[in-house]
């Protein structure tokens, strides 16, 4: 059972379309973090979601994708699944991911309100501090 993880806390998966692994007809795409986005580039427009998956929390490939994406215009359902800890959720949604896919074991391990304490990742974004401190 997978739990999503939202800035709202933990919720039940409500994507009900499916996941592809080919981008050709797909409403949802699920990519490694080694994917090539300019391989993805034709179907952007096209694609309601993009689910990426993290091996290993120490792997932050998936967070750089997630940005290129974003930057190439990708404006669907950003999702990261996967190796994903909760002191990694406010880089998550920096790097443009809208969620968090974690298993029930990670869920138990680490609750909701460590998740939530990360939940305000704008205030906590060095580069806001920078800005209150030049105001």
């Amino acid at each position: 059972m997978s739990v999503i993880v939202t800035d709202r806390g933990f919720a039940p998966d409500d994507w009900r379309q499916g996941w592809a692994e080919a981008p050709e007809d797909a409403a949802g795409l699920d990519l490694p973090a080694d994917a090539d986005p300019e391989a993805l580039r034709p179907h952007l427009e096209r694609l309601a979601a993009i689910r990426i998956h993290f091996a290993a929390f120490s792997d932050g490939r998936g967070f750089t994708l997630a940005s290129r994406l974003r930057r190439m215009g990708f404006a669907g359902r950003l999702r990261a699944q996967g190796h994903v800890i909760a002191d990694q959720y406010a880089m998550a949604r920096r790097s443009g991911f809208d969620e968090v896919e974690i298993d029930a074991a990670l869920a138990a391990r680490q609750p909701e309100d460590q998740w939530r304490a990360r939940a305000n990742w704008r205030d906590h974004d060095y580069r806001a501090k920078l800005r209150r401190r030049g105001a």
